[in-house]
């Protein structure tokens, strides 16, 4: 028996029995497409923050299930598919899509990200959302090349926020095991976090040149993925107050040493205007950092 409200059977034909398939077939396509999403992230991802920031901003509804570094991996694998343990993963509408680019790709293509993703200007936006997501993992080896072995007790504590007990103990009584697989991973070394900053530097400085011109926005008149991917990747290093991982006082401070070059320039500055005055709340349900509410 179908149970979809009455909007979405309000056309079915009167004979139940010559209706039956068609009905059911409707009920089910109907399902499909109202359901809200369910967005698998890491609280302190910055790519799971553009898909975030994207959902939010789209009016796209999505339950959020934050996830726990190490236990993630076999859930990954099995979601994406892919042989990658990467997240976020975007469930929804019958399919399971990992990795931020792909994720937009596939939102755009569902008709959900007209305004984010407009014609007029889809291969600059994309041009721009592809030159910062090529730094985010630059991003992620510099602040753990300057925090770990100094800022281990907040890391742990970023990494079991969500935890279960049982995975919570694991990842304190193991951590330095799990850190150095996190080096290995990463490639965190000081050499390459040399070349992250030196690749960071570049971007911060192509973000300042074209903001030189006044402009709000890096495409057009209009918030868009270029905006939302550069404020999102960059937000770690910028610390925005409205961020409730990024803006932690505990956070800034473990931080201290990575975002140091830029923590007062133009480009840090937009990042956290970007935040003050397009962010908006965050829709998926979770609190991002429990134990500091």
């Amino acid at each position: 028996m179908c149970t979809c409200p009455a909007w979405a059977t309000a056309c079915a034909p009167p004979d139940p029995a010559a209706a039956l398939q068609p009905s059911l077939s409707f009920c089910t396509f109907a399902m499909r497409n109202t359901m809200p999403f369910t967005l698998y992230t890491f609280a302190m991802s910055h790519y799971s923050e553009k898909i975030r920031w994207t959902l939010d901003t789209a009016g796209v509804p999505y339950q959020e299930s934050v996830m726990t570094p190490v236990f993630h991996m076999l859930p990954a694998l099995r979601m994406g598919r892919r042989g990658q343990t990467t997240l976020p993963v975007l469930e929804g509408r019958g399919q399971r899509v990992q990795d931020s680019p792909r994720i937009l790709d596939w939102l755009n293509r569902e008709g959900l990200l007209s305004d984010l993703i407009p014609n007029a200007h889809v291969a600059e936006v994309r041009a721009i959302e592809d030159r910062f997501n090529r730094i985010g993992k630059d991003v992620a080896r510099l602040l753990y090349a300057r925090s770990f072995g100094k800022a281990d007790e907040h890391i742990v504590r970023l990494w079991v926020e969500h935890a279960s007990p049982l995975q919570a103990a694991v990842i304190k009584a193991f951590y330095p095991v799990i850190r150095w697989g996190f080096r290995r991973k990463l490639n965190i070394t000081e050499a390459a976090a040399r070349r992250a900053e030196q690749r960071i530097g570049q971007e911060v400085a192509w973000l300042e040149s074209r903001l030189t011109d006044g402009r709000t926005y890096l495409v057009g008149e209009q918030l868009t993925v270029a905006d939302i991917t550069a404020a999102s990747l960059l937000a770690p290093i910028a610390c925005p107050t409205e961020h409730p991982v990024y803006g932690d006082s505990a956070f800034r401070e473990a931080m201290t040493e990575a975002t140091a070059p830029w923590r007062h320039s133009a480009a840090m500055a937009w990042v956290r205007a970007m935040y003050q005055h397009r962010r908006g709340a965050m829709q998926g349900g979770v609190n991002l950092m429990r134990q500091a509410a």
